[in-house]
C-alpha cells in the first residue's frame, strides 16, 4: 500500500512540474505558428526575405494575458504604402498583417520586451511585417494565460 501511495505521489509531482512547462511550450508554438503564417504570405516583387522571429508574452498594454508576435524582416525596393497594400490583401478577420519601416534591430512592436532582429540594417528599405496571434479558443486562453510571461 505504501508503494502505491509513493507512486501516486511521484506521478502527482511529475504532473505538477510538467504543467507550467507544457503551457510554456504551447504558448511558444502558437507564436511560431503566427510567425509561419506571416512567412507564408508570398513576397511581392523586388522584395527579399531577411529574417524571422516569434515570441510569446505580454507586449503591450496593462493587465494579464498572453500575446503572440510573429514577424519577418524584409528588404524591398517598393514603398511602404505598396507593401501595406500587398499584405493587407492577405489579411483576414483573425489575421492582420501590418507593415512598418524598420531602421534598427530593436522590434518596437514588443514594447514591454527587449526583442531584436540579428540583421544590421544599412539603408532605409527594411520593413517589419508582423501579426499578433491567438490560441483561437477561450478555454485554452484561460489556461495558457497562466504562463508567467503574460503577467
Amino acid at each position: 500500500m505504501k508503494k502505491a501511495k509513493k507512486i501516486v505521489f511521484i506521478l502527482f509531482l511529475c504532473i505538477l512540474v510538467s504543467f507550467p512547462l507544457m503551457i510554456f511550450v504551447i504558448n511558444n508554438s502558437i507564436a511560431v505558428h503566427t510567425m509561419n503564417d506571416v512567412r507564408r504570405v508570398p513576397l511581392p516583387e523586388k522584395t527579399e526575405f531577411i529574417e524571422k522571429i516569434s515570441t510569446a508574452g505580454k507586449f503591450t498594454g496593462n493587465g494579464n494575458g498572453m500575446q503572440y508576435l510573429g514577424a519577418i524582416l524584409i528588404k524591398s525596393e517598393l514603398s511602404e504604402e505598396k507593401l501595406k497594400n500587398h499584405y493587407s490583401s492577405y489579411s483576414e478577420n483573425d489575421r492582420i498583417y501590418t507593415v512598418e519601416s524598420q531602421n534598427d534591430k530593436r522590434i518596437k512592436q514588443a514594447e514591454n520586451y527587449t526583442l531584436s532582429f540579428k540583421t544590421d540594417m544599412n539603408g532605409d528599405n527594411y520593413f517589419i511585417v508582423y501579426s499578433y496571434g491567438s490560441s483561437g479558443n477561450d478555454l485554452a486562453d484561460s489556461i495558457l494565460d497562466l504562463d508567467i510571461r503574460g503577467h
